[in-house]
């Protein structure tokens, strides 16, 4: 059993649910908003619940502390650069009539990445497209495609018992979109 609390934690935007391990022994209540290490780099996070240690069940990372104000200035400009590269892809899909349909943008907390989640297929003229919003924001951008990850999920019951294979208690990577991008 861990010495440190093990809690349920929303990260991304596409809200993925997760299990994480607090590097300190701090208790931290439902709904706290706190920053976490994943396998993507820092991201932000929504404390869900305070959940028992498994012994042997891995974790997704960890959860360093809960957010500052400091913290809040640094995601209000985050913001403003997700918000910027979402209208510059937006005006760049249309000029190049491209079809994909552009869901989101999301920045990662360290500022370091970007991921654009698009409907449909990623061609290389997305893929180049995006190579210069990337240079333009400074960015390594990283692609997810949503409508692969609803269509290849192993089913309704994904998350549950009931599934053979490697789909545990937060779902398949392909449902959580874990290792859709490229």
């Amino acid at each position: 059993m861990s010495a440190f609390p093990q809690y349920l934690v929303r990260v991304g935007a596409m809200g993925s649910v997760g299990r994480f391990t607090a590097v300190d022994p701090v208790l931290f209540e439902r709904h706290i908003r706190v920053v976490c290490r994943t396998v993507r780099g820092l991201e932000m996070g929504e404390v869900l619940a305070n959940v028992e240690s498994v012994a042997g069940q891995e974790c997704d990372g960890e959860v360093l502390r809960q957010v500052t104000i400091e913290d809040d200035l640094l995601i209000a400009r985050l913001d403003q650069n997700r918000n910027e590269a979402f209208a510059a892809c937006c005006a760049l899909l249309e000029s190049e009539r491209i079809s994909n349909v552009l869901l989101d943008v999301e920045q990662l907390f360290d500022g370091s990445s970007l991921y654009f989640y698009f409907l449909g297929d990623v061609s290389p003229k997305l893929e180049e497209l995006t190579a210069e919003l990337a240079v333009r924001y400074d960015s390594k951008v990283q692609f997810s495609r949503f409508a692969e990850a609803v269509v290849a999920g192993c089913g309704p019951d994904c998350g549950t018992e009931a599934v053979a294979g490697n789909c545990g208690e937060g779902g398949c990577s392909t449902c959580a979109l874990v290792n859709a991008c490229h």
